[in-house]
């Protein structure tokens, strides 16, 4: 990960507490799937998904007034554009996220989420023509090796 961020860190857009919440955001997420796996026990996992986007819903009620007046000034593509990430890689995202996870371990299914930035590199490379730095596509090679060794049986 050393590699990947000073390989990255020279960019001016580079946002130092943007990193940081990244990390934040990744231990909550750890922190939720463990949370989410008792749950998944006893209740099916579409009302599972179904109330922890309750939950974020009324944790974000303060941004409503914000969001409102957005909304109103937003066009049409960029309304439809925001029901299509409501639903598509959030909604169908996390309730497959919920069924995989109410049949298998946390840690083994966690590990699939190692495929995400590779994934992310590339398309974002295929469709933005993001050129990652090639000491960032090394870094990233070296933790996926590393993933690989740690796992392996």
């Amino acid at each position: 990960m050393v590699l990947i961020g000073t390989a990255t860190s020279a960019d001016p857009g580079t946002d130092p507490l943007g990193v940081v919440l990244c990390q934040v955001s990744a231990v909550a997420y750890a922190v939720g799937v463990l949370a989410q796996k008792p749950v998944l026990r006893r209740l099916p996992p579409l009302q599972v998904t179904t109330t922890a986007c309750a939950a974020g819903a009324v944790a974000c009620l303060p941004f409503a007034p914000a969001l409102a007046g957005e909304a109103a000034a937003a066009s049409p593509a960029h309304l439809a554009a925001l029901v299509y990430l409501g639903l598509v890689p959030t909604a169908l995202a996390f309730a497959t996220w919920a069924y995989a996870l109410a049949r298998t371990d946390a840690g083994r299914l966690g590990a699939t989420t190692y495929l995400v930035p590779p994934l992310t590199v590339v398309l974002g490379w295929a469709l933005l023509a993001e050129v990652p730095p090639g000491a960032a596509l090394i870094g990233g090679a070296l933790c996926l090796g590393g993933v690989a060794l740690a796992r392996r049986s």
